[in-house]
């Protein structure tokens, strides 16, 4: 009798099979991303990609993240999120259910960003130091998100590949508005600039999405290294093609490679199989962006879908490089990080000839919407005020 009830809950576990892999590039000195794979009920942070792994009580948690501050600030950055995020989901017991484990995902986030910050503070060396950070966690079979900055996560379902975070960017903010076509997005004089990043400010906005996974659906987490250089069509062609984790991880790297290197490249491929899966219906909603808010005072939690308008779901963002530009010196790249006093500028790493390194606006915690509003207008009375003088 024990058997079969051991045999019955064995087949309606979740099992994942997941890689990850971080690349310098072809062109950048120093890798300053840094990835997370950690099993939070064994507290180990490494799975092995050849066998898969039945999903505990206490979930699992894979993540990206992307520093920047020139020198060694982002790789410091970044490394200090990893750690952290994962020190605070590890040291906790295991969650009572789905909402308590959104709440610590999100509280993990600002707990990296409130320390990042102050190291920042701390060492003038790092000064103007931080880090994206796209995260997912889960415990059953719904999958939590937090989002800072625009490192990306996509869901492959059934051959399709679907962004389900958001850009914290003034591009994508522009291309939502309707201020900017997905063509002139391409070579935006401003596709660098983010709304939002670790470490840049005591406070950060946490975009806190979901998605109700179904049987061999693929989770791909990667830095714009990726998502950057390669166009979504081909990565989805590749998680279709390769089924092993490893070897998708290592086809994608080079395919960012081969179309330039400008950055470094990371990418986290998670398979979720298993019998506590539902199989794919056609009554099943599309996949797409969706928001998570927590339970009000009612005790019912209200899930939001805020998908963007219908022209923007299948758009690609790549951010090509632009010709033409000349590679400022190493030194004296990074801009001073925000004392609290002020917004100010954040670069990643030294930018290199025909690409950008991203631009961290912070605005003392305000929301990206609100700071991607604050640019466009910024932008567009420049361009009305140019007009008038060179008439």
């Amino acid at each position: 009798m024990g058997d079969v009830a051991s045999s019955k809950k064995k087949s309606a576990s979740i099992e994942v099979r997941v890689f990850g892999q971080t690349d310098v590039g072809q062109v950048r000195e120093h890798n300053e991303d840094n990835f997370l794979i950690a099993d939070l009920t064994r507290k180990t942070r490494s799975f092995d990609p050849t066998t898969t792994h039945t999903l505990g009580r206490s979930g699992a948690v894979f993540g990206v993240c992307d520093g920047m501050g020139g020198a060694a600030a982002g790789e410091v950055a970044s490394q200090l999120a990893v750690d952290i995020i994962y020190d605070r989901l590890s040291q906790a017991k295991a969650p009572r259910g789905r909402e308590e484990l959104a709440r610590r995902l999100v509280k993990a986030v600002q707990d990296a960003g409130v320390r990042i910050f102050g190291e920042a503070r701390a060492d003038r060396s790092r000064r103007g130091m931080g880090t994206t950070s796209t995260m997912a966690t889960l415990i059953d079979d719904r999958l939590f998100l937090a989002q800072v900055g625009d490192s990306r996560a996509y869901l492959q379902r059934d051959g399709e590949l679907t962004q389900i975070t958001r850009d914290q960017s003034l591009v994508n903010q522009l291309i939502e508005a309707g201020q900017l076509t997905e063509e002139e997005a391409e070579t935006f004089e401003h596709n660098n600039i983010i709304l939002q990043a670790l470490g840049t400010s005591e406070v950060v906005q946490v975009d806190l999405t979901y998605v109700d996974l179904r049987l061999d659906d693929t989770l791909l987490i990667c830095s714009d290294g990726l998502s950057g250089m390669v166009r979504s069509e081909d990565i989805c062609g590749v998680l279709t093609e390769l089924e092993d984790p490893v070897e998708a991880c290592a086809k994608l790297i080079a395919l960012a490679n081969e179309a330039g290197g400008h950055d470094n490249v990371t990418v986290v491929i998670v398979r979720f199989e298993g019998g506590g899966l539902q199989e794919i219906s056609p009554e099943d909603p599309a996949v797409s962006y969706q928001k998570y808010s927590f339970s009000g005072s009612d005790g019912e939690v209200r899930e939001e879908d805020t998908s963007p308008p219908e022209r923007a779901e299948f758009r690609d963002t790549t951010k090509l490089p632009r010709r033409g530009e000349s590679q400022p010196p190493e030194s004296g790249a990074t801009s001073p990080a925000s004392s609290g006093d002020g917004p100010a500028l954040l670069a990643k790493a030294a930018p290199v000839s025909g690409s950008e390194d991203s631009v961290a606006v912070p605005l003392a915690g305000w929301p990206p919407r609100t700071v991607g509003a604050i640019i466009m207008a910024g932008v567009t009375l420049i361009i009305v005020m140019g007009f008038y003088l060179l008439r």
